[in-house]
């Protein structure tokens, strides 16, 4: 049963650190797959069996080699010095597309609520802070309520598509776009999102006493994060191409559902935000405690308080800054992962006793120089 409840948080806390801003509001979505028409359905699938190969993977590597952080993860990829500049620009875009979190909170608060725009970024702050507090066993029991709510829309949305007109248009839809451009999105897709992810993935691997657990949660995990695309992307089909006009396409399908799918959608979205904010900042935090003599204790709200400076420049004009930069590392670090050889079972390094189920901590500092 202790198990079958690690397994779940496994999977939930991997949907929860992908599924970000981006995806929430239909835009990656869209984009990387739903405007390839006919082919989209073949890429998602695709995405999926990366998602369950690579993520699976990365968290028994983290594991075996006794990765802390994705710094330690990244040094046995590249190697010791380039693992260390590809974590520095790692940490930098983290930063950044943190902020970019931090400021699509405070758009939810200003567009959606009528509240100030500073009001949702000092909430998430605080939040975020408290909830970090916990260290790992907060995140794992955050995404283990957020998540299903995120499903169980995910089904509202289905069940109400089916009744469109439209809605056999997700394997029929045309498309201008080249089968080499539709096959390459994926692996974009995939290769960004796992670069992100692996700041928390890595320590909760470590954290993690077997291995049976991180396969079936990676195997779960993937399994969720593919069928909430598929979700997503059904219901786009329908509404296509109109939908096209909305900066936020799936606000738009469940703003018609009714008052009460619209409040669950906004408050979804803004745990999504939220899910994916507390996840990299305790990546982060993982990765300066290991260079800087400083508590973890200062690292976070010094972490949160640059976020916050950042984003004060807006959503926009963040995404469109961050996003290119950490796709073009993103794409090096999955070929990596790809070609990287397991390490064998017998030369894994166990955690210690202690780190197996974390207390309700701050994060711990490594004692390493």
């Amino acid at each position: 049963m202790r198990q079958m409840l690690r397994t779940l948080q496994i999977a939930f806390t991997y949907i929860g650190t992908i599924v970000g801003a981006g995806f929430a509001t239909g835009q990656e979505i869209l984009q990387f797959f739903t405007q390839y028409g006919r082919w989209a359905t073949l890429t998602i699938v695709f995405s999926t069996a990366v998602f369950i190969w690579l993520g699976t993977k990365m968290m028994i590597l983290a594991q075996r080699i006794g990765a802390e952080s994705y710094e330690d993860f990244n040094r046995h990829l590249f190697g010791k010095n380039v693992g260390g500049i590809i974590s520095l620009f790692t940490l930098i875009i983290l930063i950044g597309v943190n902020s970019i979190m931090l400021a699509g909170a405070g758009a939810i608060f200003e567009e959606h609520l009528g509240l100030h725009y500073q009001t949702g970024l000092v909430l998430t702050v605080i939040g975020s802070y408290l909830l970090l507090k916990r260290g790992i066993s907060g995140i794992l029991q955050m995404n283990s309520i957020v998540v299903p709510l995120m499903l169980t829309l995910s089904l509202i949305i289905i069940f109400n598509t089916l009744e469109h007109p439209g809605a056999h248009r997700f394997l029929l839809l045309g498309t201008e776009r080249s089968a080499f451009a539709a096959g390459l999105s994926p692996f974009l897709y995939t290769a960004f999102n796992l670069g992100m992810a692996q700041a928390v993935l890595v320590p909760m691997a470590r954290h993690t006493q077997s291995e049976r657990p991180l396969i079936y949660g990676g195997i779960l995990g993937g399994l969720g994060i593919g069928f909430m695309l598929m979700a997503a992307h059904f219901a786009m089909s329908a509404h296509m191409p109109g939908i096209l006009q909305f900066e936020i396409p799936m606000g738009s399908i469940a703003f018609g559902l009714g008052p009460l799918v619209q409040l669950v959608y906004l408050m979804l979205i803004f745990l999504e935000i939220f899910s994916t904010f507390v996840a990299d900042i305790y990546g982060v935090t993982l990765q300066l405690a290991q260079r800087l003599p400083i508590s973890s204790a200062f690292i976070t709200p010094a972490v949160m308080l640059t976020c916050y400076v950042f984003s004060q420049f807006g959503f926009s004009s963040l995404l469109a800054l961050f996003y290119p930069m950490f796709g073009a590392l993103s794409l090096v670090w999955a070929v990596k992962l790809i070609l990287a050889p397991m390490v064998p079972p017998s030369k894994s390094v166990a955690p210690p006793k202690s780190e197996l189920l974390p207390a309700s901590k701050p994060v711990p500092r490594s004692t390493r120089r």
